[in-house]
């Protein structure tokens, strides 16, 4: 029962995070939205996630891989147009990783900085 009312938990914050992306008209993703309310309700009421919470989100964890079969459906059906547009396709690749890279090491460095 508790594992059951984890999995309403994070559907609730989910769904919370639908609502705020729709109503406000947000660039983001309703579940990235949730996920981000998530992380502020623990950091605001000072406690971690508990066992039951850590189970349920590590059983969707070990699913995660199933959620690229869509996207790797969506690849095969759009090879055409892949291989007409390859070098635009590429350049977003590369550079939306490199910036993501850039990202990650400025906010490691300065997260390390701040707890030193």
């Amino acid at each position: 029962m508790a594992t059951l009312r984890s999995y309403f938990f994070l559907l609730l914050f989910q769904f919370a995070g639908e609502l705020l992306s729709k109503a406000a008209h947000l660039p983001l993703p309703g579940p990235v939205l949730g996920m981000m309310m998530l992380a502020a309700y623990f950091i605001a009421r000072r406690t971690t996630p508990d066992a039951h919470l850590n189970r349920a989100s590590g059983q969707l964890l070990s699913w995660l891989g199933l959620l690229f079969v869509p996207a790797g459906v969506g690849v095969v059906a759009n090879i055409a147009l892949l291989r007409a547009q390859w070098l635009p396709v590429s350049i977003a690749v590369l550079g939306s990783t490199f910036l993501t890279l850039l990202t990650t090491a400025w906010v490691m460095h300065r997260l390390t900085r701040t707890a030193g």
